[in-house]
């Protein structure tokens, strides 16, 4: 029964993303799609978006490092990178592994308490979680007024709004609610099942308590900040990248980053599927057209996710030879 319901926990993720990605893109030949959108892209653009994606990992690794320096723990810079780079590839393969897999590598590579640094690890999730709330309650009240002009001006209410919605696509919402809150019992089982190891809990405890002792708590914070920037800088300046989406402005786009950024809590390997869901849509009430918003979320999630992959390569490659150049 454990085995099954393990096999369950890693194939559901999958079957999500895959029925998503099915519904949105049935009918469609990918290989015109894919083949536009490699013609459309601005190169400049998108490269420097991707530079964006790779600063908030290291600023990550950074604040990860300052989290574990009051309770002892000296994890190396470049060990600290290498293990974010590996957790978000991981999480590829497994949604929401990347935590343990980061914690783990530190204490293979640097001998970091696994305990420890799980602690410290939960106490980023909060500060993140709650920076991420200010950031969407800003974006989506300076937004409000922009987005009932636009329902009024185009003849849309609530009502015929969501009369736009399918009934699959109500389906797929419900659906990765239901995941998403399945996926929050999983996490809330297996605290207390840490809770039957009295010494590890009490490690983990310490790790989450960790950021009281934080020496330069203003620098955690510029860190958590420039954290979500990056994110942003990596999202917005791949709108420039297409001609259908250059026009959009700065607050539009941070309300569509919040909006993806909340699709890809629920479980799926780089929240392919909720994403390109959330994105498209939310591109199509800022009047892009259908097809091209689908172009869009297609073309920059593919991107960004053979980003994720060639970061992971890189970090695995360096903490190999590193360990060699110890030997």
């Amino acid at each position: 029964m454990k085995k099954f319901l393990q096999f369950l926990k890693n194939i559901i993720p999958f079957a999500l993303t895959a029925g998503i990605l099915w519904w949105m893109y049935r009918g469609t030949d990918l290989r015109y799609l894919v083949s536009e959108g490699f013609s459309l892209i601005d190169w400049w653009w998108m490269t420097l978006s991707l530079i964006f994606g790779i600063v908030p990992l290291v600023f990550r690794a950074l604040r990860w490092r300052m989290a574990l320096q009051p309770l002892g723990e000296n994890a190396p810079t470049r060990i600290s990178t290498d293990a974010i780079f590996i957790s978000y590839a991981a999480s590829l393969v497994i949604p929401r592994i990347g935590e343990v897999t980061r914690c783990g590598t530190l204490k293979r590579c640097a001998g970091v308490s696994f305990s420890k640094s799980l602690g410290t690890v939960v106490s980023e999730r909060m500060v993140d979680s709650v920076l991420m709330l200010l950031i969407a309650a800003g974006a989506f009240l300076s937004q409000l007024p922009q987005l009932m002009i636009f329902l009024r001006t185009t003849g849309f209410d609530i009502h015929a709004l969501a009369h736009r919605f399918t009934p699959t696509g109500w389906w797929v919402t419900a659906l990765c609610g239901l995941t998403l809150l399945g996926f929050l019992f999983y996490i809330l089982f297996r605290l207390r099942l840490m809770r039957q190891t009295r010494t590890k809990m009490q490690d983990f405890l310490t790790g989450i308590a960790s950021l009281r002792q934080v020496e330069r708590p203003w620098l955690y914070l510029l860190y958590s900040l420039g954290i979500w920037v990056g994110y942003f800088l990596h999202f917005y300046l791949a709108f420039f990248a297409f001609p259908f989406t250059s026009s959009i402005g700065i607050l539009p786009a941070l309300l569509i980053f919040c909006v993806g950024s909340f699709a890809v809590l629920v479980p799926t390997p780089n929240g392919a599927g909720p994403w390109h869901f959330a994105v498209k849509t939310m591109l199509v009430l800022y009047g892009v057209a259908e097809s091209p918003a689908i172009l869009f979320a297609l073309m920059v999630h593919s991107i960004q996710t053979l980003l994720v992959i060639l970061l992971g390569g890189w970090g695995w490659a360096d903490l190999v030879w590193f360990r060699h150049g110890r030997r």
